[in-house]
């Protein structure tokens, strides 16, 4: 009995083995081995057997991906039903790669969602494990490639013929070039997002060949452009997305206003706009102003841009619901262009100001009439201090997740806020010299439900930069234009409600994954007590 329970114990550390670096990569030699390493001696005292497969596939998509691994061990099968259950995988997408494909997508037949990374100091596959994927995975839905420079605009072309149900593709770091991206178009009639990120392919010093939407001018929703050079070639791509929802354009080299101008002409049902780092002016946001439906609003280091521009917006675009604007310290916009946001935005629920100076005068304005505003980040101004935080806690009833960032505020104002925001859940305070630990522990006494998060150490070299998480969880509207707000509630002791549920989620996956093993052995242990008795 002992030989033989070591035994069993070498077979399934073999097995594991095998499994483990099938799922993390291309290392999987002992792939065709795992299914008859298993030890299937107790399957007659395996009480899962009542289980329907669905039933514990649906067990499995509860289990951490180690937990998968580890459980799909057990039996073949457990292993089958893993892998059949398996809809996402991501795999390290090195040259080695290739070699392991058919067994891999052989055991995991029903990928719909894959991810493909290789480490940019390695060979990633190249267009023949591309095309074998495409021929395994052809109900693939999403695609992201990282890093896999050795794709050219052939493969991409086979793999766009094969895979036609395509929904969502993110590329960064690749090397081919507009040929592959307007194959991809043109045969993925289902298209929905298009993320673009450093597409080496489009950089040469000849003109590159425009990007066309192709058969999913009528799917596009969402387009995402990144750190381009030649960025602008995907222009008659965005003019022809006819039911386009989402533009975001970062970093991306040309001047944008003449195509702005031409995408808000063609393209009316824009609900959300992101420009960072662009060579955009007021020209360009006077175009987007003809967006009616715009919602979503970001503006991040567009130093042209200025009061007239962000005025043009506030007239025509009543509906809109957040606004980031990031003025990098130009000081081209301020109290009036606000001022024009308070007086036609009534629905405002987010603004996040970066770099960007107002004064009570725009602030009262903006708690008056913006009786929505649930979000407010101050960041990097030189006017936000005591006066204006007790006008934000005097006035904006609806506030609940407050941030300040290298403002001049005191102590004084935090005991404003004490008796003000009646609905406040959330203050975060940064890098603000006036603000010690003690007025931060008072206005904690004072509220007990509030969460105040304060970091009152100044580096030599501040930033004003603010991220979302900083703001509270606040997200970016669905496709569908529907906003989901991320619930973030810090306690002063940095212990944030996400570890807590981080830390029960693993505990919970664990208990899952325990109490299946358990249940299966149960049969076999009672089985050797009765033997003995």
């Amino acid at each position: 009995m002992g030989q033989s329970a070591s035994t069993s114990r070498r077979r399934s550390s073999k097995s594991a083995a095998g499994i483990s670096s099938a799922a993390a990569g291309p290392d999987s030699k002992n792939l065709g081995e795992v299914t008859t390493d298993l030890d299937d001696s107790t399957t007659e005292n395996d009480y899962t057997l009542n289980l329907p497969d669905e039933c514990l596939a649906c067990i499995f998509q509860s289990l951490s991906a180690g937990d998968r691994k580890r459980s799909s061990l057990v039996c073949r099968r457990w292993l089958r039903v893993e892998g059949q259950s398996r809809h996402r995988l991501s795999l390290n997408a090195q040259s080695e790669l290739a070699n392991v494909i058919p067994r891999l997508l052989l055991r995991f037949d029903a990928v719909t969602k894959l991810v493909l990374k290789c480490d940019r100091r390695s060979v990633s596959i190249g267009d023949d494990a591309l095309i074998l994927i495409s021929l395994k995975c052809k109900n693939l839905t999403r695609l992201k490639l990282r890093a896999c420079r050795e794709l050219t605009d052939d493969g991409m072309s086979v793999f766009a013929e094969n895979c036609r149900n395509l929904q969502k593709f993110s590329c960064g770091s690749c090397r081919f070039g507009a040929k592959g991206m307007n194959a991809l178009l043109e045969n993925c009639g289902s298209l929905e997002e298009l993320s673009v990120k450093r597409l080496r392919g489009i950089t040469d010093g000849a003109p590159a060949e425009s990007v066309g939407p192709g058969k999913a001018a009528g799917s596009l929703r969402v387009i995402c452009l990144k750190d381009l050079y030649n960025g602008q070639c995907f222009g008659p791509m965005i003019i022809g997305a006819k039911n386009l929802r989402s533009l975001k354009l970062f970093r991306c080299s040309g001047d944008w206003d003449t195509l702005l101008e031409v995408i808000a002409d063609r393209v009316d049902g824009l609900v959300e706009v992101h420009l960072e780092r662009l060579q955009v002016s007021d020209i360009g946001l006077a175009a987007i102003s003809n967006c009616a439906n715009l919602e979503v609003l970001h503006l991040v280091k567009t130093p042209e841009c200025t009061n007239m521009g962000l005025k043009a917006v506030a007239e025509k675009c009543r509906l809109l619901r957040k606004l980031h604007i990031d003025g990098w310290k130009t000081n081209r916009i301020s109290d009036d262009g606000l001022i024009a946001v308070a007086t036609n935005c009534p629905n405002l629920q987010e603004l996040v100001l970066i770099g960007v100076n107002p004064t009570q005068l725009s602030l009262d304005k903006l708690a008056t009439n913006c009786q929505n505003l649930e979000r407010l980040a101050l960041c990097g101004s030189e006017t936000v201090g005591d006066a204006e935080i007790s006008c934000i806690a005097a006035k904006c009833t609806a506030l609940k997740k407050l941030c300040i960032k290298s403002c001049p505020v005191s102590d004084h104002g935090m005991e404003a806020l004490a008796g003000g925001c009646p609905n406040l859940v959330k203050v975060k305070v940064k890098k603000c010299r006036g603000v010690t630990s003690e007025g931060a522990d008072w206005l904690m006494a004072s509220r007990g439900s509030l969460a105040v998060n304060l970091d009152a150490v100044e580096p030599e070299l501040p930033d004003a930069s603010i991220d979302e998480q900083e703001l509270g969880g606040a997200d970016i509207p669905s496709v569908g234009g529907q906003s989901t707000d991320v619930n973030i509630a810090s306690s002063s002791n940095g212990r944030s409600t996400s570890f807590k549920m981080k830390l029960g989620s693993f505990s919970g996956r664990s208990l899952v994954a325990c109490t299946l093993r358990r249940w299966r052995s149960f049969g076999s242990s009672s089985r050797n007590n009765l033997g003995r008795s």
